[in-house]
């Protein structure tokens, strides 16, 4: 959000806000600079010496004294002048400067209640705050902080709006932050932090000529790291790996702060690890920890990938301390499944349990989880309560991520003809999904299995396969069987039902519920040995003690 300053007008009141922690040290030893994705060695030192010529150069200009005008020294911005800064230009700004950020605001707004530029600062300031830390009790905080910022100025004040469309879009809220996002761009169509939250939203809801239209306006207003790094989502979402993975390290090497620097590493370590390259993605992660420690999204995914490697007591570790920093359902749902994968039942019902209630109290401060949710009773709970969550998720907000959750809970609930009406969508360039996601190929392929769909089924579990053979602790042991289950092709038999038009099936609207459920499936329980065909499960050792640093 861009920050315009004005004169404020008398006194008020607020709430005080304690710091938040510091995480411990990042999970093992001290690794090399990350590689670029799908690069050269060549090109790979040059990224990597990009990179670190800036933060060297960064060095420098901090430790060089800046001079004003006479020639004497200007001191250097303090925390509350950094994150004012970072919140501006719309990119991370570290933990501790927008703690002090947040007690700056709150003591100006109880001086001068009506300085509706302090309430939107300070509104702005709690989102982050809540979409870093993961604690829910600052959106509640953040809204009556913007809510007072449009009652004091009900016009003209696009700073309120497009912070009440950044809190809808953190909270999930995709068709609110899209209200919000449109009356800010028809206020201030050249504000261009106004846009990301747009795009976001556009993508939220599955209207995808709205998100090229909105990033098209966001390139045209705005080139630095902060739009290529959002250019680099839609890259993604597309199937653009290549460009995707380009534009964030365009944006990792134009960084200006630690924080944002880290921000754009943990995006290339998650596009790394979507294509299955385990150590690269590792090495973006420890990368982003390096520089800012409290990324705690990055160490979350170092979890991720140390578990593919088979280090399985660093992953334990990694995920842990992440989940204590910042409670996610997300970490808790993948620590859930390494500890299942481990054969360690009661640890992983501690997580889950543990994901229910985390949902259950963002849910009280109005953030939306229903996705994760509903992807953990599919596999793991109730599959007929994640289809009723989803499916009302669904006429909320019918985007890709959302078909393809649906589709999957309908066929662990044993329906799967209107389960492949909603993979189909997930996977269909047409309807926005061109994103290489191994798990929505997997997905299909399970569903196509099931259905009797031979040929479609093999292509597109030795497509999740080679996409990423790690993807999922739990689903990539089933894929490796159900693909030895299915053998090879029939030499010079009769081609195989494509399965690519699977509405015409039965003629149903992805939209509508079927009236034909069939039998609930639960999932099935797999250990995964390396005797099924196809890439290898990475070799997982039992936990043993905790490694120091």
């Amino acid at each position: 959000m861009e920050i315009e300053e004005r004169q404020p007008g008398p006194a008020g009141s607020g709430h005080a806000v304690p710091s938040g922690a510091r995480p411990e040290e990042p999970v093992g030893a001290q690794s090399p600079e990350p590689s670029g994705p799908r690069r050269s060695p060549r090109a790979r030192r040059a990224l990597i010496g990009a990179v670190a010529g800036c933060v060297v150069l960064g060095g420098v200009l901090v430790l060089l004294p800046s001079l004003d005008r006479g020639g004497a020294p200007r001191p250097a911005p303090g925390p509350v002048a950094r994150a004012v800064s970072a919140v501006g230009a719309g990119v991370p700004a570290a933990l501790p400067d927008l703690a002090a950020l947040i007690d700056d605001r709150e003591a100006r707004v109880r001086a001068r209640p009506r300085d509706d530029v302090s309430w939107a600062v300070l509104g702005v300031a709690y989102t982050e705050q809540a979409r870093r830390t993961a604690a829910a009790v600052y959106y509640p905080r953040a809204e009556k902080a913007l809510r007072t910022s449009l009652s004091v100025r009900p016009k003209d004040n696009p700073a309120a709006l497009v912070g009440l469309a950044a809190l809808a879009d953190a909270r999930g809220d995709f068709r609110t932050a899209k209200e919000w996002g449109e009356a800010a761009v028809k206020l201030a169509p050249k504000r261009w932090t106004t846009y990301p939250t747009l795009i976001d939203a556009y993508t939220g809801l599955g209207d995808h000529k709205a998100v090229d239209r909105a990033l098209d306006r966001l390139l045209a207003l705005r080139s630095g790291p902060a739009a290529r790094a959002v250019a680099a989502r839609v890259y993604r979402d597309r199937g653009r790996r290549e460009d995707a993975a380009a534009a964030v390290s365009d944006a990792a090497a134009g960084a200006t702060t630690p924080s944002e620097q880290a921000a754009f590493l943990q995006q290339a370590g998650d596009l790394a690890w979507e294509r299955g390259d385990r150590q690269e993605s590792l090495d973006h992660y420890r990368a982003a920890v390096n520089t800012d420690a409290d990324a705690y999204d990055a160490l979350a995914g170092q979890g991720r990938a140390l578990a593919a490697l088979g280090r399985t007591s660093e992953a334990l570790r990694a995920y842990r301390v992440a989940l204590a920093k910042r409670p996610a359902p997300r970490y808790a749902l993948e620590l859930g499944e390494l500890y299942e994968k481990l054969r360690l039942g009661g640890a992983a019902r501690v997580q889950y349990d543990l994901l229910r209630e985390l949902v259950r109290q963002k849910s009280a401060s109005g953030v939306d989880d229903a996705l994760v949710l509903g992807l953990f009773e599919a596999d793991h709970g109730d599959p007929q309560s994640a289809v009723r969550a989803l499916r009302a998720e669904w006429q909320r907000q019918p985007g890709i991520a959302v078909a393809d959750a649906l589709g999957w809970a309908l066929h662990r609930a044993g329906n799967d003809r209107e389960a492949l009406d909603f993979a189909v969508r997930a996977t269909d360039p047409e309807h926005g999904g061109g994103v290489r996601s191994a798990s929505y190929a997997c997905h299909r392929g399970l569903i196509e299995r099931d259905l009797g769909m031979s040929g479609p089924a093999r292509r597109h579990l030795t497509e999740a396969l080679r996409i990423n053979p790690y993807f999922s602790q739990p689903l990539v042991p089933e894929a490796q069987q159900a693909l030895a289950a299915l053998g090879e092709p029939p030499a010079g038999g009769p081609p195989e039902d494509s399965g690519e038009n699977s509405g015409e099936l039965d003629g149903s609207d992805p939209s509508q519920p079927s009236d034909q459920p069939q039998q609930s499936r639960q999932p099935q329980q797999s250990e995964g040995s390396g005797d099924s065909p196809g890439p290898a499960v990475p070799p997982v050792t039992l936990p043993g003690p905790t490694p120091a640093g």
